[in-house]
């Protein structure tokens, strides 16, 4: 978020975006918009704070895929080995053990936030069968 302080709780995704500045939050509603087109089925929840898109319920939040909206970027969370797995397509973005951040400036790569999103995807739903 762009504010500084604690941040607040919300009850839900839709809150947790109404709360964000509008600049953070088009870019939110476009990176929220690819997850949705690269798996339709997952479930929105809160955990940590920030949006978390699940796939397999019974799997910790921290372990699918969160998002979450700062001053100057939003952070895309797919896990550390959808990370490691893009490195080589990661390149230009600033990175961290399972987070990949895109600046608010730039435009998003959809197509690549989509194979990750479906790769992660796969990875718990094949690790969960």
């Amino acid at each position: 978020m762009g504010k500084k302080g604690p941040m607040p709780t919300f009850e839900t995704v839709d809150d947790y975006m109404a709360a964000q500045p509008e600049n953070i939050r088009k870019v939110l509603e476009a990176l929220r918009s690819i997850i949705h087109e690269a798996a339709p089925d997952i479930e929105e929840v809160l955990f940590y704070k920030v949006p978390c898109f699940k796939f397999v319920p019974n799997v910790k939040g921290d372990q699918q895929i969160m998002m979450a909206g700062y001053k100057k970027f939003v952070s895309l969370y797919p896990f550390p080995s959808t990370i490691e797995h893009f490195k080589d397509q990661l390149k230009g973005y600033k990175l961290g053990t399972g987070t990949v951040q895109f600046p608010l400036d730039q435009p998003l790569p959809k197509e690549l936030i989509k194979e990750m999103v479906s790769f992660r995807r796969n990875e718990l739903l094949n690790s969960n069968s």
